[in-house]
């Protein structure tokens, strides 16, 4: 092994930018460079002042903040007490990967950029360069920004397999840690009390209502709050998965260096590692191909692989996968003769792990002590595919039935992006279309709970008959003065109403609640078009009240938002 050496920290919130970063440190391993990759908060930034060559690669989430990986590190690399030459030993790269669509693209990966040039660090390429450039070490290369030690021969890193058959009431030696707080390496089982759908049986969207009962795990949350779980591939998959590759799923095997991922036990049986670890039914990225082109044997696979794997033939890779959402196993049966030459030895390298999927909490503690609740839109559409394609977390929680026996969901709670007034007086005003109302409900129990009142929501949906979700609890809390409801129903007239009209339609009433009140708001729910929608209704509330400009009126939201009276929460 030569004695340079690089180290990859990537923050990643969905998997993506893990996924770059390995493919990197793959990429360097080949050339025989020592090369470490971490996620930002594994690692201790202390040591970041003795490095001489560092990648790192990062994501940006919800309103232009850091993922959750890389948190410390970013609150650590922003000390106003660390020297400004610190880094001044350091040279590295700054890959940023985000939707271009969102108002603070890559803000993450740019402010990082910045500090570092800061505290003294020598920047390869600039930050802006990564959008276009190809995140591979033949790029920086070719560029010259990398050392000519990254042009050494290629070579495979190999995981060492030991099979070998156990009972399976082994596993029962590897027992959790009972006094660890519940988190992604030790999550706590809860146990499932109930899994209601909560639209009508004729209408399109199945939504669930689930309650966990969490008694004795410790756990404590609040408004705004999220909850994870990380969910299994189907038994139908699993089995066609180990039929395909000739992998007994009952035997055992000991993974060998040692240092594997936390959450896979030592020794680890062929099914768990399918079943709960490997991501198989997810939409392989391009690296995929590039690690599947390496084992091809067979002539017309071979070349079909190294064009997707190539430049020239994403077009062609997105129509075959990106576009009607094939997943990593689709592929392999697409490619039955490479699929026959794959060694065991590649599967982590293959299959990223299973990412943890995250709920908004719909539920109050303080109104449902030792339970957690989340509402879950089941995902399930058609493309050209024959298969319908299906959302794994979401039909997995729906599959799930506790009126058939007990059952138990590891899960574990972190903060959210959302935080709500502590004082009695503040206002809060929710906008929550669809599921997005889920982290409402939860304010709004807590608030009601605490004395708090001044509650107002803005609730969107198609059909007050079909998917008004939690209407009974709405109109018991309207009654007895706990908070004020507005809703549109899209579908129930002919000129379709969203939630934005409504918001425009109360603009006396908002006005004096954020102008005179100090009020706070929130939008949650779907990316797409509504909270643009909500953002200008809210500018011409400001207008016609305010008396304001169009550009004084976002002036006020951006002073709302700076001042954390403006908060939201969408996802894709």
């Amino acid at each position: 092994m030569a004695t340079h050496s690089l180290l990859v920290l990537y923050g990643s919130q969905t998997g993506t930018a893990q996924d770059t970063a390995e493919r990197i440190g793959r990429q360097a391993q080949r050339r025989r460079v020592g090369v470490r990759v971490q996620a930002l908060d594994s690692y201790n930034v202390a040591n970041l002042i003795s490095e001489s060559l560092v990648v790192f690669v990062c994501a940006t989430t919800g309103q232009g903040d850091p993922p959750d990986n890389m948190k410390n590190f970013w609150r650590f690399l922003f000390r106003k007490s660390l020297p400004a030459g610190s880094l001044c030993r350091l040279d590295c790269a700054v890959l940023g990967l985000g939707d271009s669509s969102y108002p603070k693209f890559n803000f993450v990966a740019k402010k990082l950029y910045k500090r570092l040039l800061q505290l003294g660090a020598n920047a390869l390429l600039p930050v802006e360069s990564w959008v276009s450039a190809k995140p591979t070490l033949d790029y920086w290369s070719e560029t010259g920004a990398l050392p000519a030690f990254f042009s050494d021969s290629w070579r495979w890193w190999e995981i060492e397999y030991n099979y070998f058959s156990l009972p399976m009431s082994l596993m029962n030696l590897l027992p959790p840690d009972d006094q660890a707080p519940p988190s992604s390496v030790h999550p706590f089982p809860a146990r499932m009390v109930s899994n209601e759908r909560v639209t009508d049986p004729s209408h399109f969207q199945d939504v669930r209502l689930i309650e966990f009962d969490i008694t004795g795990s410790n756990i404590q949350y609040g408004a705004g709050d999220v909850v994870m779980m990380r969910p299994c591939n189907i038994t139908e998959d699993v089995e066609q998965f180990c039929q395909l590759l000739r992998l007994d799923p009952d035997c055992y095997f000991i993974l060998t260096p040692t240092d594997v991922p936390a959450c896979l036990p030592q020794p680890c049986s062929v099914r768990y590692l399918v079943e709960q670890f490997l991501d198989i039914a997810a939409v392989p990225r391009r690296s995929f191909f590039e690690l599947l082109a390496t084992f091809a044997t067979n002539e017309l696979e071979r070349g079909k692989l190294a064009e997707f794997s190539s430049a020239q033939g994403q077009d062609e890779l997105h129509s075959y996968c990106n576009r009607p959402r094939r997943t990593a196993l689709e592929v392999l049966t697409d490619f039955p003769h490479t699929t026959a030459e794959l060694s065991v030895n590649y599967l982590l390298d293959l299959f990223p792990e299973i990412q943890p999927r995250t709920f908004s909490i719909a539920s109050s503690l303080l109104a449902n002590p030792n339970r957690l609740q989340v509402l879950v839109a089941v995902v399930r559409y058609k493309t050209r595919l024959h298969k319908p394609r299906k959302g794994l977390c979401s039909n997995w929680l729906a599959s799930l039935d506790p009126t058939q026996g007990e059952v138990c969901v590891p899960l574990w709670v972190k903060k959210g992006g959302l935080t709500f007034p502590q004082d009695l007086e503040t206002p809060a005003i929710m906008v929550g279309p669809g599921t997005g109302v889920a982290p409402f409900r939860t304010a709004i129990q807590e608030r009601i709970a605490q004395g708090k009142t001044a509650n107002v929501l803005f609730f969107g949906c198609r059909s007050e008959t079909k998917d008004f979700y939690c209407h009974l609890e709405w109109e018991e809390k309207v009654q007895a003065g706990h908070m004020t409801l507005f809703t549109a129903f899209s579908r129930d007239q002919e000129d379709k109403i969203y939630v934005q009209h409504r918001v425009k339609e109360q603009a006396k009433l908002l006005w004096d609640l954020i102008a005179n009140k100090n009020a706070v708001f929130y939008i949650a729910g779907n990316s797409k078009q509504m909270p643009t929608g909500v953002c200008d209704a809210l500018k011409e509330v400001f207008q016609q009240e305010g008396g304001v400009t169009d550009s004084q009126a976002q002036e006020m939201l951006d002073g709302m938002e700076k001042a954390g009276r403006f908060q939201s929460e969408t996802w894709s």
